[in-house]
């Protein structure tokens, strides 16, 4: 009897795991959908790309994995995997809708022509990233502090945009890091000592970027000073000759105004 009421519960323990996990399926497959929905209505597409691929008048399982761009974890599961967006002629702010896809690993956005502030909240948005590619675009803004948070992300890519303000101190806590670019912004300040040991030409074209692997920090102020004192000495050097240049040429044509003194007594001294 003890045998039969324990198969019993193993069963219903069994069933009810079963329909907790089709359960949970079902509503992240439906989250995803409005996910997509919100990031092909949040973006501008001249080319109609995602308008002519993103049709969602389809109620078959799978169907957002043939839409351009999409991977999915599987091709007969409405969940995805990673937004390869990438090269599409795409316009406007950042998307928006992302934290929808609730298993999404990977987001590529590059060489498009997105504007604006990268999100504050990004961390929270798609926190399961381990690769994020923004590169080549015309975002704008400082890097969000909040991104230390994505602790999955083995790659960042930033390059090639407008970034401003320095690299946030906290990025040495995004311990699986392998991959990161700042290339050709404008950011500023002393790398962090945990991005040192990337390439150079990770960090070039950001003029105020110093430290390792670039010039030193003490280097680049010492030649900033430098180069205000030649600056401030060129303007007075030039403010001088002018000041003399004048002087002349009032006294050749103005004579009767330069009175001089000997022993009290003025005269006129005239060329």
């Amino acid at each position: 009897m003890s045998i039969k009421m324990a198969d019993d519960t193993k069963f219903v323990l069994w069933l009810l795991l079963l329909l907790l996990g089709v359960s949970s399926s079902c509503f992240g497959s439906d989250l995803d959908v409005q996910c997509l929905k919100t990031v092909q209505q949040s973006v501008i597409d001249p080319y109609g790309i995602l308008k002519s691929s993103w049709i969602f008048d389809n109620s078959t399982v799978g169907f957002i994995c043939r839409f351009t761009g999409v991977e999915c974890w599987h091709p007969d599961e409405n969940r995805v995997l990673a937004l390869r967006l990438s090269n599409l002629g795409l316009q406007g702010q950042f998307p928006r809708g992302l934290k929808n896809c609730t298993s999404m690993s990977g987001l590529d956005l590059s060489s498009n022509n997105f504007s604006g502030p990268i999100p504050s909240d990004i961390s929270l948005q798609a926190p399961f990233l381990t690769s994020l590619d923004l590169s080549y675009n015309s975002f704008s803004g400082a890097i969000p502090l909040l991104m230390y948070n994505m602790s999955f992300l083995n790659t960042l890519n930033l390059q090639h945009n407008q970034l401003s303000g320095s690299i946030p101190g906290q990025f040495t806590l995004i311990s699986r890091l392998t991959s990161f670019n700042v290339a050709d912004n404008q950011l500023s300040g002393p790398i962090p000592p945990a991005l040192q040991n990337y390439s150079s030409a990770n960090f070039a074209g950001n003029q105020g970027l110093c430290g390792s692997p670039l010039e030193d920090c003490g280097s680049r102020s010492k030649w900033r000073l430098m180069m205000r004192l030649h600056r401030i000495n060129d303007e007075s050097s030039i403010g001088a000759a002018a000041g003399f240049v004048m002087g002349f040429v009032v006294a050749f044509y103005f004579p009767h105004l330069f009175v001089f003194s000997q022993r009290l007594h003025p005269y006129v001294f005239r060329m």
